[in-house]
């Protein structure tokens, strides 16, 4: 079993991983589309991986990340960004992978953070 929280204020973006990573070997899902609405989704349901953008709606997903990981400790996660270079504080090692990406890379970037 492999719960993935996505992070990601673009819903149909969301979907998307979501399907993408079903088909690679996820189980469960979360969305959140704020800093804080990632909290507390992971609060709710620890994940075994995190995919998330950089800019979101409100707040940042490297500082979400870094909040989750501070308070549940280390997991993988997959920055999927049109803005790499502001994945600031990305915590090392993250994935990042940059907008418009690929299904195939996306898959890649899953079987290496869950492998």
């Amino acid at each position: 079993m492999c719960h993935v929280l996505i992070i990601e204020d673009e819903a149909l973006i969301a979907l998307d991983l979501q399907d993408i990573l079903a088909g690679t070997g996820a189980t469960t899902f979360s969305f959140a589309e704020t800093e804080q609405e990632a909290i507390d989704a992971a609060r709710l349901h620890r994940p075994d991986v995190i995919t998330s953008d950089v800019m979101l709606r409100e707040g940042s997903g490297p500082e979400a990340v870094a909040a989750i990981q501070r308070e549940l400790g280390a997991m993988p996660v997959i920055f999927i960004t049109a803005t790499p270079a502001a994945c600031r504080p990305c915590p090392s090692p993250a994935c990042i992978l940059s907008k418009p990406v690929s299904d195939a890379a996306v898959r890649q970037a899953f079987r290496a953070v869950t492998a």
